[in-house]
């Protein structure tokens, strides 16, 4: 056995690079996702790539495996059949929310509250009552709270998330009630607060419990399956799937937990851009994800990404651990489409895999930003190797009707399609930048996903931003990414402890014991106990802040080192965050410990190119629109015939399998040793 498999499941295209271990050969293929049932797509992939490289299932040592399938149930809003249980006399908990108003009150006239994730019809109670430390006021009352369950399922709940006052500090409620849904009704999908985030604050843990069971029909059932097929195929391999801490874990221990990998396809995509631009040497970048239905960002400086245990999928809070990864409901299957002001909008509605976008000619009949690109030029006729061929003629069309309603040509409302889509997502980039006080012109911008390289450089206009790197195979880098991280498990604890305060020994004592549980499980997914690295955080404020920032302790420091670097980097932490800090002025105090158990895994050796001293000549032309020139005859050329070394001129269009790289007129290109495609801003 000696190939690895890995696969990407995006919202319209599933991509998959396997890699000989032995011989350093890569194979790169696509094929449609099957949202109806994910493992399809899968297995299709596995298949597909097999036959590319001449090998069979007996020949696979490891599949590894991310999906946007959680986080496309999510900006889909496909909360039909949750349900929620809360302590007695806290039903209208999601209802009340935080006080804030996004955008700060000036805000409050404006601001309407979004869908939430259960009516309140759908709320119902459980009495019986713990205090802040865990222990019982009030025995649970099994008969009242089964009545509740019981009233939920009569109201079609397929899904139900418990989360119970304080159960962060004792689980024992929680898990009776668990233990009493499963007897009853074992079809039933239960999410328990206590072991998706035990963490205090209600209202944010109700929250990620609610995702992690509405997104666990969609999870844990096409994981058992994949899995059962994947046994059939290549035996009892491991079958690993990424999550959204950068690390992956077997697939029984996501499918238990599948909030964790509601960033699961983003962060393969960020890892790879890590590593490729460690590789041609750029330690600061922005990475721009553009799939089939969202676009991800996200900042990485010095080659270490952002990390976050709290984000927001649209208007919904998540605390987990996670890269810091900001999505936005704008990709290549995005509807365009008129709002009742008779505004254009595109997203966060999506064709998605199925129909799709008109030109695939799967049934599809709303124009997309796919759409938009082949009427502009900016794609073949064909994609993916020749596999899909593009009806240009009928998407124009559509677009003809669409400019009618503005008196625009086809070409024009095509063109504004793409500059909305290219500020959606501009707009997310300056949320993990500008609005953190980082300065995005500073950085490197690399464009992935199957339609990332069609709009990096104007995104890139936008942001003041000269240099884009569009990796080899930019479609498949999320499928790539999975070949280069590390097994990953994350653990949390609530010790709210003052510095002033503190007993040193406690904090050490309840640090280790995370320690020793993130040791145990690791080795348990079949990690080597000498290749485990245990890394320490803290949540932190000052006492009286309503939030907290994360503090990393550097790896091997304990016991009291540990613990005076915890209390003295706070501030530090505090000031790069903020901008301030009130150190001899405030007491600090510890909100929650943390412990990142990582298992190290081996990095694929990438094959060098060459330099034969040849230049890769066009392989055709084609009219292409830009806006403000109009009309453009362009060279157009194949990647995989570019020399070393070689430098393209904008206008043109550079096409590969599974991607399209545009470059604009004031924009050139050129080939690194790596297999990376380095595109700068001309000067003047």
């Amino acid at each position: 056995m000696s190939l690895r498999i890995a696969i990407d499941t995006g919202g319209t295209f599933t991509d998959i690079v396997a890699i000989n271990d032995k011989t350093g050969d890569q194979h790169v293929v696509k094929t449609p996702s099957t949202p109806s049932d994910p493992s399809v797509g899968l297995l299709n992939g596995v298949d597909k790539v097999l036959e590319l490289a001449g090998m069979q299932g007996e020949d696979v040592m490891q599949l590894l495996h991310g999906s946007t399938t959680a986080t496309n149930a999510v900006l889909e809003h496909k909360f039909e059949g949750l349900g929620l249980i809360v302590t007695k006399g806290f039903r209208h908990l999601i209802e009340i929310a935080r006080q804030s108003v996004p955008d700060g009150y000036g805000n409050s006239l404006f601001w309407v509250k979004p869908p939430r994730l259960v009516p309140l019809h759908l709320v119902r109670e459980a009495p019986g009552r713990l205090d802040h430390t865990g222990a019982e006021l009030e025995e649970l009352d099994e008969a009242a709270t089964m009545e509740s369950v019981d009233a939920l399922i009569e109201q079609g709940v397929k899904c139900i998330g418990v989360c119970l006052l304080h159960s962060y500090a004792g689980n024992a409620h929680e898990e009776r009630i668990g233990k009493l849904i499963a007897e009853r009704y074992p079809d039933v999908f239960v999410s328990l607060s206590s072991r998706v985030l035990p963490e205090y604050r209600e209202y944010e843990r109700a929250m990620t419990t609610l995702i992690d069971v509405m997104v666990k029909p969609y999870c844990k059932t096409y994981l058992n399956r994949a899995g059962e097929a994947v046994r059939a195929r290549a035996g009892d391999i491991p079958f690993l799937i990424m999550q959204s801490n950068g690390g992956v874990v077997k697939h029984e221990t996501a499918g238990e937990k599948p909030v964790t990998m509601l960033l699961s396809g983003p962060a393969g995509g960020v890892l790879g851009a890590i590593h490729l631009s460690r590789l041609a040497g750029y330690n600061n970048i922005l990475t721009l994800d553009v799939g089939g239905t969202s676009t991800d960002m996200s900042l990485v400086t010095d080659l270490k990404p952002a990390m976050t245990s709290q984000s927001m999928i649209e208007h919904y809070p998540v605390k987990t651990p996670m890269l810091d990864i900001v999505t936005v409901g704008t990709g290549g299957g995005s509807l365009a489409w008129i709002d009742d002001y008779q505004n254009l909008k595109v997203g966060p509605r999506s064709s998605g895999a199925v129909p799709g976008p008109i030109c695939y000619s799967r049934g599809g009949d709303k124009p997309t930003v796919t759409d938009a690109a082949a009427v502009l030029g900016r794609l073949p006729k064909a994609l993916v190797g020749g596999e899909l061929q593009l009806d240009i003629e009928t998407a124009a069309k559509a677009y003809d009707v669409l400019g009618e309603r503005y008196n625009m040509s086809p070409e024009e409302v095509a063109a504004g399609v793409l500059e909305i889509a290219t500020a959606n997502m501009v707009h997310g980039i300056r949320q993990v930048t500008t609005t953190r006080g980082k300065d995005p012109s500073g950085y490197a911008l690399v464009s992935f996903g199957g339609a990332g390289a069609l709009f990096a450089c104007d995104v890139a206009e936008f942001l003041d931003v000269t240099t884009v790197i569009s990796p080899p195979n930019p479609g498949n880098l999320s499928a790539y990414g999975l070949h280069v991280c590390d097994v990953k498990q994350d653990y949390i604890r609530t010790l709210v402890r003052q510095q002033s305060t503190s007993d040193s020994a406690e904090i050490e004592a309840n640090w280790a014991e995370l320690e020793a549980t993130g040791r145990r499980e690791l080795i348990a997914e079949g990690v080597e106990e000498e290749r485990v690295q245990l890394v320490r955080f803290a949540d932190m404020r000052y006492v009286g802040e309503g939030h907290e920032v994360l503090v990393s302790i550097p790896e091997g420091t304990t016991g009291d080192a540990a613990i005076e670097q915890m209390w003295s980097e706070f501030h530090n932490v505090h000031f790069e965050t903020f901008g301030f800090d009130y150190r001899d002025e405030q007491d600090v105090e510890l909100v929650n410990l943390r412990v990142q158990a990582v298992g190290e895994a081996n990095r694929p050796e990438i094959k060098l190119r060459e330099n034969d001293g040849t230049q890769a000549a066009p392989t055709t032309t084609r009219q292409i629109y830009w806006a403000g020139q109009g009309w453009t005859e362009c060279n157009i050329y194949d990647r995989t015939e570019l020399a070393l070394d070689q430098v393209v001129q904008g206008p043109t269009v550079i096409e590969e399998y599974g991607s399209t790289v545009v470059v604009p007129p004031t924009w050139s290109a050129r080939t690194d040793k790596y297999g990376n495609l380095i595109l700068e801003k001309n000067n003047g």
